[in-house]
């Protein structure tokens, strides 16, 4: 249950309740039966960390496909290491001049 902090118009006296909800506000001040006002306060709720991300509330469906496994992709450079490199192919102008 949320807690709500009340103060009253005419005596000054403050205090905090626990009220569920659906509970009606307060209004008569328990000390003085003076008019009660309800305070409110910043909201409890701290975002800490890096942020949020377009990508996080979407569902699996949507997203991009995760990187392949590091070892397929260390297996691949090998295997393309071992190729002989194809040879620079010449500009036209420079085969038309030979």
């Amino acid at each position: 249950m949320p807690t709500y902090a009340y103060a009253c118009k005419d005596c000054g006296h403050a205090f905090d309740i626990q009220q569920s909800f659906t509970d009606d506000s307060l209004t008569v001040c328990p000390e003085c039966s003076g008019n009660l006002r309800k305070k409110f306060n910043s909201v409890g709720v701290v975002f800490k960390g890096s942020g949020f991300y377009r990508t996080d509330s979407r569902d699996s469906a949507s997203t991009v496909p995760a990187a392949p496994a590091k070892d397929a992709a260390a297996a691949k450079p090998a295997a393309e290491s071992s190729a002989p490199a194809p040879a620079p192919a010449k500009p036209a102008a420079a085969a038309a001049a030979s």
